[in-house]
Parts: C-alpha cells; sequence; structure tokens
C-alpha cells in the first residue's frame, strides 16, 4: 500500500477460515490500521485485493460490509444524541430496526447499564469505547475487525471487551490490529509488519 511516495507494506498473504483469529502487529507507522481499513473495505489498496468466500464461492464487495463490523479510536459518534439513540441511528443506517431491549442487552453486555439514556457529551473516552463494541455486537458480524482493542478501556472494560473477543474467535472471525502482549496471546495466527 502507498501513500504518495511512502509505502507502508506489501506482499502480504493470508488466508482465514472460520473460525479463527489473526493479529497484525508491527512498529507506529508500519500500516497496520492501514490493512484492517482495507480488509473492512473502507480503503482500496495500491496493488492485490481482498478476496473472501463462502462455500468456494466469491462474497462480492457489495455484500461483505453485511458481514463485517469494525471497532476503531476512530469511529465517530453524536454527541447530540444519547448512547441508545447513537446504537438506534447507525443501526438503522446499516438496514436494521431494533427493539429497546436489544440496545438495552448490548450496553449491558459491554458494562454501559443504565447509561444508554445519557448524551454522549457525558461520556468517558472509555464509555465510547465500550459503545463503539455495543455497536459491533448488535451487528452480529461474521468478521469482527478491530483496531487496538484495549484503547481507553479500564481493567474491567479490558476484560469485558477480551471476553468478547475470545467469544467472538471461537464463532467466526477476528481480525485485530495491537502491539499489547496480553492481547496477542488472544490471537491463534499473527502478521508482523516491519517496517
Amino acid at each position: 500500500m502507498r501513500f504518495g511516495l511512502r509505502g507502508v507494506f506489501k506482499d502480504i498473504s493470508f488466508r482465514l477460515a472460520s473460525p479463527s483469529s489473526l493479529t497484525v502487529t508491527g512498529p507506529n507507522g508500519s500500516g497496520k490500521s492501514t490493512l484492517l481499513k482495507i480488509i473492512a473495505g473502507l480503503l482500496v489498496p495500491t496493488s492485490g485485493r481482498v478476496r473472501m468466500e463462502s462455500d468456494s464461492d466469491e462474497i462480492k464487495a457489495e455484500s461483505r460490509r453485511k458481514l463485517m463490523a469494525m471497532v476503531s479510536p476512530e469511529m465517530n459518534f453524536y454527541d447530540e444524541l444519547t448512547g441508545a439513540e447513537n446504537l438506534e441511528f447507525f443501526m438503522k443506517a446499516s438496514g436494521s430496526r431494533l427493539k429497546p431491549e436489544e440496545i438495552e442487552e448490548a450496553l449491558n453486555e459491554v458494562g454501559l447499564q443504565g447509561r444508554g439514556d445519557d448524551y454522549l457529551k457525558a461520556y468517558s473516552s472509555g464509555m465510547r469505547m465500550r459503545l463503539k463494541y455495543a455497536l459491533a455486537i448488535l451487528k452480529q458480524p461474521e468478521i469482527m475487525i478491530v483496531d487496538e482493542p484495549s484503547t481507553n478501556l479500564d481493567a474491567s472494560g479490558r476484560k469485558i471487551i477480551y471476553d468478547l473477543m475470545h467469544r467472538h474467535q471461537q464463532n467466526g472471525i477476528l481480525i485485530f490490529a495491537t502491539n499489547e502482549d496480553d492481547e496477542i496471546a488472544i490471537a491463534n495466527e499473527r502478521i508482523n509488519l516491519a517496517r
């Protein structure tokens, strides 16, 4: 992948079958976040391609997003909405309508019990990160992509997220970028991007 004259990585090849997990490691600026965005379909690589299959048939690009959820520190919600309203808005934008109890259950699962009616401007950075995981849970993805899983999370938040990651890799595909040893240990496979 190139940004102008600067390249971040090349000649990366891997294959994952469900259930499994892969972590992408490497120094800052090596392209970890970029690679995740390419897999998620948010960036187009300068060369090469991502191929996804189901029963040996290629899944077309327009169908891939329905299979995936991405959690990233770069994701943004709307401060003018409550936590629950943000979840409802983003799920509606992806074509899903939710019952209030489904939203409440996802909030409970990430440790945001009783905080769904609070406006996002009252959320700490750790609570915002938990809300991103609640959105991913609601999407029920086959492929979960996570950039820097424990960013801004306290010890209880990390435990919740690590449990979620362990569960997902047993039922689907988990791809995440990190340099944290305890997170690297979660993955079945690893790619290290060297600069």
